[in-house]
């Protein structure tokens, strides 16, 4: 194994140990019953996942000089904590039922409240409990990196970047249900909305975190490769992941096949096709797009659409050339040799067919 696999491997197993340490410790003492499906909720969305936020903060961070030490691990898990409540809320501002392969959140408190036979609405029930599951998880990823070890010099000169992290993530997330509620949008909005609600926090501002905690400040070549790489990787994941909720393996995906479609995303990949449909085939887009009833038949439809408007190649392709710009950014930033070579595994990882 290459020292770089090697660090790697590292990297998970600590994210993973300081995730289940700091959870285990929380929620009200005395092991009341009542608690016991929150917890086992939030256990089950912080088992899965590919670390994506934690490593470039970790990597940010070696790459500016920092050496391992368990508060960068700490720090960096946090980052889990904020991604698995976005998660949750996406969810229910979705009605999706699924999230990685298992019933999501809002789904799962609705089948125990049906199985409990308890008073009221079910979806009700399902839908303020994951709300609040949200909210949890998010108080928890700010106490948690708060308390991750780090020197407070460190903490202090990176909490600018992680308050507005998470203020860039919520303001996406609105964007996010305002698009849906237009109806129409075009590439520059649907951009827009994968910048705020998911490119900065996935690559661009964990990057920054990392870097910052390291060097207790950002000089002007951290700030620069944070956008002409960090921004890059970030759109070139969205657009990823906005095929693969079209395309995708559903035992990839952990959800349905189509299933964007079903609940009317408005991605870059459907603003490129509508952009470049035929009336008919627009009429078609608008027709079945945000049908929750979409059955194969329609999904099929849909997919031959986007691929004959030439808007799948179009994505393909900018994913491509945002990916070289990416790691050509990196080539010219004074990072560690062993932080330059696993930012780029990582862009390249990010923005894979098999994300």
């Amino acid at each position: 194994m290459t020292t770089h696999a090697a660090a790697m491997d590292t990297l998970r197993a600590q994210v993973e140990r300081a995730l289940s340490e700091f959870v285990e410790r929380q929620l009200p003492e005395g092991g009341d019953p009542e608690f016991a499906p929150l917890r086992a909720a939030a256990d089950d969305l912080l088992s899965g996942g590919k670390r994506l936020r934690p490593a470039f903060c970790y990597w940010g961070w070696r790459g500016a000089g920092g050496a391992d030490v368990p508060g960068i691990f700490t720090a960096a898990a946090s980052l889990e904590l904020l991604q698995a409540s976005a998660l949750v809320h996406d969810d229910v501002m979705d009605k999706s039922d699924l999230r990685r392969g298992m019933p999501s959140a809002h789904r799962r408190f609705q089948t125990m409240h049906e199985k409990s036979g308890w008073y009221g609405s079910a979806e009700q029930f399902g839908e303020g409990a994951a709300i609040l599951l949200g909210n949890l998880l998010l108080i928890w990823s700010g106490e948690m990196w708060r308390a991750s070890g780090l020197p407070g010099e460190a903490i202090e000169a990176a909490q600018p970047v992680h308050d507005h992290m998470r203020t860039e993530l919520m303001c996406g997330q609105y964007l996010d249900l305002l698009e849906q509620a237009h109806g129409e949008n075009t590439f520059e909005s649907a951009l827009r909305v994968a910048l705020y609600k998911s490119g900065k926090y996935s690559v661009e501002q964990p990057l920054r975190l990392g870097l910052v905690l390291a060097a207790r400040g950002l000089a002007p070549w951290m700030d620069e490769l944070c956008t002409a790489y960090g921004r890059r990787v970030g759109i070139a994941f969205q657009l990823r992941d906005d095929i693969l909720g079209v395309f995708g393996d559903p035992a990839q995906t952990g959800k349905p096949a189509g299933d964007d479609l079903r609940e009317g995303k408005r991605t870059m990949l459907v603003a490129r096709t509508l952009a470049a449909a035929s009336p008919s085939e627009a009429a078609t887009v608008r027709r079945l797009l945000g049908d929750p009833g979409l059955d194969e038949r329609g999904i099929e439809a849909l997919r031959q659409i986007i691929e004959d408007t030439g808007a799948l190649r179009e994505c393909e392709d900018l994913i491509g050339d945002y990916l070289g710009e990416a790691l050509a950014a990196l080539e010219s930033a004074p990072l560690t040799a062993d932080a330059r070579t696993a930012l780029a595994d990582l862009a390249i990882a990010a923005t894979s067919r098999k994300t």
